[in-house]
Formats: structure tokens, sequence, C-alpha cells
């Protein structure tokens, strides 16, 4: 019985024996559970970041929790897609290995896109010094 090697762009298992569909992404209950419980949080005006130090395994990881209480399907993807793509612009390139649970509220539907980009990038300051400092609870 011959062992065929993955196909070049296959997805591997990570460390951890999960598959990894989306790298930098919090994607299991479990996780966020962890962050949730054992993890900091910071406040802003158009959100809650909740933050723990991540393993070893991987970089910055970053999920978003966008619940009923928010609106209607159109409205909860429309906070989702605003949301990513301010993470998108904002995502520090070298930081901690850490894991990020943002809870947007319902005024990120209102928000101007460049005042909620600032309010992220602010976020991921504050997030990066509390990991690294130990900082406030």
């Amino acid at each position: 019985m011959s062992v065929t090697p993955p196909k070049e762009g296959a997805k591997q298992n990570a460390p951890d024996g999960h598959r990894s569909r989306k790298p930098g992404r919090l994607l299991v209950h479990a996780d966020f559970e962890r962050v949730y419980r054992d993890g900091k949080r910071q406040f802003f005006p158009h959100m809650t970041v909740f933050f723990t130090p991540g393993t070893s395994a991987h970089e910055l990881r970053v999920g978003l929790t966008v619940s009923r209480a928010l609106g209607g399907a159109v409205d909860r993807n429309r906070i989702r897609r605003r949301m990513r793509e301010a993470i998108r612009f904002c995502r520090p390139q070298s930081a901690p290995a850490m894991d990020v649970v943002i809870n947007p509220k319902k005024s990120v539907l209102k928000a101007n896109f460049e005042d909620l980009r600032k309010e992220v990038a602010r976020a991921f300051e504050v997030v990066v010094r509390g990991v690294e400092g130990g900082g406030k609870r």
C-alpha cells in the first residue's frame, strides 16, 4: 500500500489536529468560550473586545460574534462585513500569539467607516499592549 503525497494547496491538519480552513480566525466554539472565560475585556464606543494570550501553535486569531439582538440577518451580515473589512485594514502584522473576540454594537451600522477603522486599530493597540504587558482586567 503506497501513500500518495497531498496535492499542492491541499489543506493540512494544524498542530492541534484540527483542519485550519481559515488561518488567523477563531472558529471553534471552545476557543470563544476560553477567551470569554479566561480573557480580559476592553470597551470601546462601537465594540467590546475580549482577548487572551494564545497558544504557541498560532499567531493572532480574531473572531467576531454578532448576536441576534443586533437586528435581523441583513443587519447582522452588514455588521460582520464592515467589521471584517476594518479588521483586514488594521490587523497588526507582528503581534504576539493571542486570541481576540470582538463583539460589535449596533452603532457599527451607522458609524463612519473611517471612524470604525480607527477604533479597530486602537483596539488592536490596546490588546497587544495588554497581552505583552499583562494589562488590567
